[in-house]
Protein backbone atom coordinates (compact mmCIF):
# COMPACT_ATOMS: atom_id res chain seq x y z
CA UNK A 1 0.00 0.00 0.00
CA UNK A 2 1.13 3.57 -0.66
CA UNK A 3 0.40 6.53 1.57
CA UNK A 4 0.66 10.08 0.21
CA UNK A 5 1.66 13.17 2.20
CA UNK A 6 1.28 16.73 0.90
CA UNK A 7 3.43 19.32 2.67
CA UNK A 8 2.18 22.88 2.09
CA UNK A 9 3.98 25.96 3.34
CA UNK A 10 1.67 28.96 3.79
CA UNK A 11 1.61 31.57 1.03
CA UNK A 12 3.38 34.93 1.29
CA UNK A 13 2.24 36.89 4.34
CA UNK A 14 1.79 40.59 4.95
CA UNK A 15 4.32 42.39 7.14
CA UNK A 16 2.66 45.79 6.66
CA UNK A 17 1.25 46.12 10.19
CA UNK A 18 4.07 45.88 12.74
CA UNK A 19 1.55 45.84 15.60
CA UNK A 20 0.10 42.47 14.56
CA UNK A 21 1.42 39.45 16.42
CA UNK A 22 3.07 36.90 14.12
CA UNK A 23 0.19 34.44 14.59
CA UNK A 24 -2.31 37.02 13.27
CA UNK A 25 -0.47 38.05 10.09
CA UNK A 26 -2.70 37.64 6.98
CA UNK A 27 -1.61 36.92 3.42
CA UNK A 28 -0.44 39.72 1.19
CA UNK A 29 -1.59 40.27 -2.40
CA UNK A 30 1.01 37.85 -3.82
CA UNK A 31 0.00 35.20 -1.30
CA UNK A 32 -3.68 35.57 -2.23
CA UNK A 33 -2.69 35.18 -5.90
CA UNK A 34 -0.39 32.18 -5.41
CA UNK A 35 -2.42 29.98 -3.04
CA UNK A 36 -5.29 29.21 -5.46
CA UNK A 37 -2.83 28.46 -8.27
CA UNK A 38 -0.97 25.99 -6.07
CA UNK A 39 -4.30 24.43 -5.06
CA UNK A 40 -5.00 23.75 -8.74
CA UNK A 41 -1.47 22.32 -9.12
CA UNK A 42 -2.05 19.96 -6.16
CA UNK A 43 -5.25 18.69 -7.81
CA UNK A 44 -3.40 18.19 -11.11
CA UNK A 45 -0.86 16.00 -9.30
CA UNK A 46 -3.62 13.67 -8.07
CA UNK A 47 -2.86 14.80 -4.54
CA UNK A 48 -6.17 16.26 -3.34
CA UNK A 49 -6.05 15.42 0.36
CA UNK A 50 -8.74 13.44 2.13
CA UNK A 51 -7.75 15.15 5.38
CA UNK A 52 -5.85 18.36 6.15
CA UNK A 53 -4.10 19.23 9.38
CA UNK A 54 -3.50 22.98 9.31
CA UNK A 55 -1.74 25.35 11.69
CA UNK A 56 -4.23 27.70 13.32
CA UNK A 57 -2.30 30.85 12.27
CA UNK A 58 -4.20 33.33 10.11
CA UNK A 59 -1.85 32.94 7.12
CA UNK A 60 -2.11 29.13 7.05
CA UNK A 61 -5.90 29.25 7.37
CA UNK A 62 -6.12 31.75 4.50
CA UNK A 63 -3.76 29.69 2.34
CA UNK A 64 -5.89 26.60 2.84
CA UNK A 65 -9.16 28.48 2.28
CA UNK A 66 -7.86 29.71 -1.09
CA UNK A 67 -6.82 26.18 -2.14
CA UNK A 68 -10.03 24.40 -1.13
CA UNK A 69 -12.15 25.48 -4.14
CA UNK A 70 -9.81 23.50 -6.45
CA UNK A 71 -10.28 20.27 -4.47
CA UNK A 72 -13.09 17.82 -4.94
CA UNK A 73 -14.25 16.15 -2.89
CA UNK A 74 -13.58 18.61 -0.10
CA UNK A 75 -11.24 17.23 2.55
CA UNK A 76 -11.83 16.97 6.27
CA UNK A 77 -10.02 19.99 7.78
CA UNK A 78 -8.64 20.38 11.29
CA UNK A 79 -6.85 23.49 12.55
CA UNK A 80 -4.20 22.72 15.15
CA UNK A 81 -2.36 25.12 17.44
CA UNK A 82 0.38 22.48 17.75
CA UNK A 83 1.31 23.01 14.09
CA UNK A 84 2.11 26.71 14.57
CA UNK A 85 5.90 26.77 14.03
CA UNK A 86 6.07 23.04 14.81
CA UNK A 87 9.35 21.16 14.67
CA UNK A 88 9.75 18.21 12.32
CA UNK A 89 9.68 15.92 15.37
CA UNK A 90 6.35 17.37 16.53
CA UNK A 91 4.83 16.92 13.06
CA UNK A 92 6.05 13.31 12.81
CA UNK A 93 4.61 12.58 16.27
CA UNK A 94 1.28 14.03 15.18
CA UNK A 95 1.28 11.93 12.00
CA UNK A 96 2.22 8.73 13.83
CA UNK A 97 -0.42 9.27 16.52
CA UNK A 98 -3.37 10.62 14.57
CA UNK A 99 -3.03 10.24 10.83
CA UNK A 100 -5.35 7.78 9.12
CA UNK A 101 -6.21 9.32 5.76
CA UNK A 102 -4.29 9.34 2.51
CA UNK A 103 -3.61 11.65 0.84
CA UNK A 104 -3.00 13.67 3.98
CA UNK A 105 -1.89 17.31 3.92
CA UNK A 106 -0.04 19.38 6.49
CA UNK A 107 -0.23 23.17 6.14
CA UNK A 108 2.45 24.87 8.17
CA UNK A 109 5.49 27.05 8.55
CA UNK A 110 9.22 27.10 8.00
CA UNK A 111 11.72 26.16 9.13
CA UNK A 112 9.93 23.05 10.41
CA UNK A 113 7.98 22.14 7.28
CA UNK A 114 10.97 22.39 4.94
CA UNK A 115 13.08 20.42 7.40
CA UNK A 116 10.40 17.74 7.57
CA UNK A 117 10.31 17.44 3.78
CA UNK A 118 14.11 17.10 3.67
CA UNK A 119 14.09 14.45 6.42
CA UNK A 120 11.32 12.34 4.93
CA UNK A 121 12.51 12.41 1.32
CA UNK A 122 14.68 9.53 0.19
CA UNK A 123 16.24 11.83 -2.40
CA UNK A 124 15.85 15.57 -2.91
CA UNK A 125 14.24 16.57 -6.20
CA UNK A 126 16.30 18.43 -8.77
CA UNK A 127 14.83 21.82 -7.92
CA UNK A 128 16.70 24.96 -6.93
CA UNK A 129 14.17 25.89 -4.22
CA UNK A 130 13.88 22.52 -2.43
CA UNK A 131 16.38 23.42 0.29
CA UNK A 132 14.85 26.77 1.26
CA UNK A 133 11.20 25.68 0.83
CA UNK A 134 9.82 29.16 0.00
CA UNK A 135 6.34 30.44 0.71
CA UNK A 136 3.57 28.38 -0.89
CA UNK A 137 6.00 25.56 -1.77
CA UNK A 138 4.31 22.15 -1.99
CA UNK A 139 5.88 18.71 -1.85
CA UNK A 140 3.97 15.51 -2.56
CA UNK A 141 5.66 12.47 -1.03
CA UNK A 142 4.70 8.81 -1.42
CA UNK A 143 5.49 6.16 1.19
CA UNK A 144 5.40 2.40 0.62
CA UNK A 145 3.66 1.55 3.88
CA UNK A 146 0.19 0.75 5.13
CA UNK A 147 0.08 2.86 8.28
CA UNK A 148 1.38 6.31 9.25
CA UNK A 149 2.78 4.86 12.49
CA UNK A 150 5.54 3.28 10.37
CA UNK A 151 6.76 6.70 9.15
CA UNK A 152 10.57 7.00 9.20
CA UNK A 153 13.14 9.43 7.83
CA UNK A 154 14.28 8.83 4.28
CA UNK A 155 11.31 6.68 3.25
CA UNK A 156 9.43 9.17 1.07
CA UNK A 157 9.63 9.27 -2.70
CA UNK A 158 9.10 12.81 -3.94
CA UNK A 159 6.25 12.47 -6.41
CA UNK A 160 6.24 16.21 -7.15
CA UNK A 161 7.55 19.52 -5.84
CA UNK A 162 6.69 23.03 -7.01
CA UNK A 163 6.72 26.65 -5.99
CA UNK A 164 4.45 29.37 -7.39
CA UNK A 165 7.20 30.68 -9.70
CA UNK A 166 7.13 27.30 -11.52
CA UNK A 167 3.53 27.83 -12.64
CA UNK A 168 2.33 29.99 -15.52
CA UNK A 169 0.61 33.20 -14.49
CA UNK A 170 -2.55 34.40 -16.15
CA UNK A 171 -1.72 36.06 -19.42
CA UNK A 172 1.93 34.99 -19.26
CA UNK A 173 3.04 31.74 -20.86
CA UNK A 174 5.71 29.81 -18.95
Amino acid sequence: MTLRLVLIRHAKSDWGDPTLPDHARPLNRRGRRDAPRMGVWIAAQGAVPARVLCSDAVRTRETLALMLPAWSPAPEVEHRAALYHATPEAMVSLLEAEATASPLALVGHNPGLGQLAARLARRAPDHARWHDYPTCAVAVLDFAMADWSALRDGQGRVHAFAVPADLPREGRPR
